[in-house]
């Protein structure tokens, strides 16, 4: 074979970039075009936007709380307590899931109780938070960490517990060392998974994050949902949902981009289009 032969199906066999628009924008098509309808329909009084205010009136509520700076205080409390709760809650789930899918003693002993908690209802949690806890911080951070917990422990466990022993079995046939092991071979077998399940456990921490802020919380977009719930005010009801849309994606495109480097060894389905 020439070489311009061998160029040219190295071509065909790497994927191209697509260039142009930007992939983001593919995302904006849908909730765009639905928004703009339903303005549309609202202004020719084809509907009547009392329980759903049109998207120029939901605008204006958002910026009129952008200038007073309500909104810049109720998305810096709500986002301390994700971060946190997160946090914790991803911290246990990694370590918990490492333990479980390791060793069949630990599973065995563990997993049938974590499974039983998984089952229990968010809103269940509540009372018991309030009484251990207070109805300050500490029990809405908790309430967050339980939500984000069972998703990455689920989600760490079953990818340890289902790695291919054929591939542990070529390790130590090149007499790998339980560090190298773990580094050339666990981790990234387990590694897709994780991100996974870190990212559900964060969609979940957006959830449990309005459950917790129900618990007296005076700040918080949960606190502004509610607010706007008992006053009768549909459009701050809907400008808090947008809110949680919008920082719900930031927040998992943030961890796609963190951990984008960790999988660039992968030639998955997706990464060829």
């Amino acid at each position: 074979m020439s070489d311009t032969q061998t160029i040219a199906v190295a071509t065909q066999a790497t994927p191209r970039k697509q260039r142009g628009v930007p992939s983001f924008v593919y995302g904006l098509i849908l909730p765009v075009t639905a928004a703009a309808l339903y303005e549309l329909a609202f202004r020719m009084g084809m509907v009547e936007a009392r329980l759903l205010p049109a998207p120029s009136r939901i605008a204006e509520t958002l910026l009129k709380l952008a200038r007073s700076g309500e909104l810049s205080v109720h998305i810096a409390a709500t986002l301390m307590r994700i971060a946190f709760g997160f946090g914790l809650g991803a911290v246990t789930g990694v370590l918990l899931g490492v333990l479980t899918g390791s060793s069949i003693t630990a599973r065995r002993l563990l997993d049938p109780t974590l499974q039983a908690l998984r089952a229990i209802p968010s809103l269940a949690w509540v009372p018991l938070f309030i009484l251990w806890l207070g109805i300050f911080e500490p029990s809405k951070i908790a309430l967050i960490a339980v939500g984000c917990f069972f998703p990455v422990y689920l989600g760490v466990m079953g990818s340890i517990a289902n790695i291919d022993r054929k591939i542990v079995e070529v390790g130590r046939a090149f007499r790998l060392s339980r560090t190298a092991l773990a580094r050339r071979i666990l981790l990234p077998a387990i590694l897709p998974d994780t991100i996974v399940a870190l990212r559900s456990g964060l969609g979940l921490g957006f959830m449990f994050v309005v459950a917790a802020e129900i618990m007296g919380a005076s700040e918080g977009l949960g606190y502004l949902l509610v607010d706007g719930q008992q006053l009768g005010k549909p459009d701050q009801i809907l400008a808090s949902i947008l809110c949680f849309a919008v920082l719900g994606k930031l927040s998992d495109w943030i961890i796609v981009i963190a951990t984008r480097p960790l999988l660039t060894w992968q030639d998955s389905f997706a990464r060829s289009e």
